[in-house]
């Protein structure tokens, strides 16, 4: 489970829960001098419609695999990632990969009215659809080759990446974790919104009903559906059935639902909605410990382990995000119910900060809180792989491991002052403006949804915003090679699957790396990136040169 950073909020600047419904003061709302001066060279828009023409060519025509993308390539297509090295025939679900992909080209339709980048939007969505699961949502990743292949690559490069335990086991079901599920549903919400494609209603429904059918009776929702307890992995219970908060799942439910309540009308979902938003006040802890877990037992609502690394804790880092997260449901609704309990998470907060001299830069808290006893716990590792290694959590905070963070940075003093303008906020105003509360029809999806992370608050704004025009355009006109793509520096790579690796550690020290041994198919950081092909980047770029067509009609 990549924290979301590394999907679509990594690639447009994450924005927290809180940013998800905000309260705007009317002075905040007026544009600044800075943000609408614009450089006085603007490259002609003719080069601008040329270069994002060659550049989507090159992807729709040469990387895609039947409509589909994964996140990056070699020059020559032979290696290709998602989270994960690829085969051949896969495409990936998870941004920044297919529905990322399909936002941009609708992002370029919108602004350019070009029908290439719609035709482009509805291959990548029919991609997904053929991938659609039959309960109605995805999995991280599409074999375009069936199912016999994808089992395959599970049995072998999944079962052997190390750290990567969501991939261990192939479930044949679907998952909400890393915005998969959601971020398709709203690009096929979007493709079907834009022309009225009847063609797209049957799989559109089918991935609302799917997320009602998965919403839990306590109102919160699952990291995967429909469960499949396998027995769990290296001896621990299966935890994909308990409710999670872990990389935002409900918060991007409940995104998707408002969405489509407000542009089709759906009835059953402002209803399955409100129960979202009470799972939170449901599943915090009691005084003296009033936070949150990773995940939360179905019955007994308290937190529970999931990975190796992630124990049944309290997680500082998510009791943040919830805090917010309240916030902003007060904001929606108006409802101070919402409200009633963030101090105390606040406070808790507060009072297991790390001492200083065990903290790194902005650090300031450890990421995992021992239930009942207030200690922290932090993450370790033993052995060379999968076969031979394990994690483990005790207190010493030395020798870490590097690929999950022991520690985190949380803004206390900008979580009171959150929580301390929302008390401010007339409840009835907020009201008055909800996307929620107002009759469907009322807003519209925000226009571009590639341009930055987008909210629902988005939906009450203009339809096109002005941009300033980026003085760093010209460069990415210029940096469009021979092939037609941006040459990027693939600084994620894998160890190739060899087999599975030996029951006897491999010399070496492993604690602190990002990979085992050379049977470790997990990815990594390298310290020799090669030059590849990047859907990141293509997403990145393409969004300036849009901003700059919109920022200058």
């Amino acid at each position: 489970m990549m924290n979301r950073s590394a999907l679509r909020r990594a690639l447009l600047s994450a924005c927290a829960l809180y940013f998800l419904f905000p309260a705007i003061p009317s002075a905040a709302r007026e544009p600044s001098a800075a943000t609408t001066t614009m450089v006085a060279q603007v490259p002609e828009k003719q080069t601008i419609l040329d270069t994002m023409k060659r550049a989507t060519r090159f992807m729709v025509e040469k990387a895609a695999v039947q409509g589909g993308y994964v996140w990056t390539y070699l020059p020559d297509l032979s290696r290709r990632w998602g989270e994960m090295e690829a085969s051949p025939t896969m495409i990936w679900v998870q941004p920044p990969g297919t529905p990322t992909m399909g936002h941009l080209f609708l992002d370029a339709y919108r602004a350019t009215g070009d029908e290439y980048y719609y035709d482009a939007a509805r291959q990548a969505v029919d991609a997904l659809v053929r991938g659609q699961l039959p309960g109605g949502g995805w999995n991280y990743l599409i074999d375009t080759a069936g199912p016999a292949a994808e089992k395959r690559w599970y049995e072998t490069y999944g079962r052997n990446a190390w750290r990567m335990e969501e991939f261990q086991h192939y479930y044949g079901n679907a998952t909400f974790d890393d915005a998969g599920t959601s971020e398709a549903a709203q690009l096929l919400l979007r493709l079907y919104l834009e022309k009225r494609d009847e063609t797209y209603r049957a799989p559109l429904e089918k991935v609302i009903q799917f997320m009602l059918d998965a919403q839990l009776p306590n109102g919160g929702w699952p990291q995967r559906f429909p469960h499949v307890d396998h027995g769990g992995l290296h001896g621990r219970p299966d935890y994909t059935g308990h409710v999670t908060f872990n990389d935002d799942v409900i918060g991007e439910n409940l995104e998707f639902l408002i969405f489509a309540y407000q542009t089709l009308g759906d009835e059953r979902l402002p209803a399955a909605i409100r129960r979202g938003m009470d799972i939170f006040i449901a599943t915090q802890q009691p005084k003296p410990q009033a936070g949150w877990g990773l995940q939360h037992d179905v019955k007994t609502l308290k937190p529970v382990g999931a990975r190796t690394y992630e124990p049944e804790a309290l997680a500082t880092h998510t009791t943040a995000s919830n805090i917010r997260a309240l916030i902003s449901f007060y904001q929606l609704t108006g409802d101070r119910k919402y409200l009633a309990r963030v101090e105390e998470a606040i406070d808790w907060l507060d009072s297991v900060r790390a001492p200083a001299d065990m903290v790194k830069g902005r650090d300031s808290h450890p990421t995992f809180i021992e239930i009942g006893t207030g200690r922290p716990l932090f993450l370790h590792r033993r052995g060379s792989n999968v076969v031979n290694g394990s994690y483990y959590t005790n207190q010493n905070p030395k020798d870490v491991i590097i690929h999950y963070q022991s520690f985190r940075a949380i803004d206390v003093d900008g979580l009171r002052k959150a929580y301390a303008a929302a008390l401010t906020l007339d409840p009835a105003e907020l009201a008055r403006n909800s996307p929620l509360l107002a009759k469907a029809g009322t807003y519209k999806l925000p226009a571009y949804f590639s341009l930055r992370d987008v909210s629902v608050a988005d939906m009450a704004k203009p339809a096109a915003e002005k941009a300033p025009v980026d003085a760093a355009v010209s460069d990415i006109l210029t940096t469009l090679n021979d092939a037609g793509y941006w040459p990027a520096p693939l600084t994620f790579t894998t160890n190739p699957y060899k087999g599975d690796g030996p029951e006897t550690p491999v010399g070496g020290e492993y604690r602190t790396t990002n990979v085992g041994d050379l049977s470790d198919t997990s990815p990594y950081v390298t310290d020799f990136p090669v030059q590849g092909i990047s859907t990141r980047t293509y997403v990145r770029n393409m969004g300036d040169l849009i901003r700059t067509l919109v920022g200058n009609r």
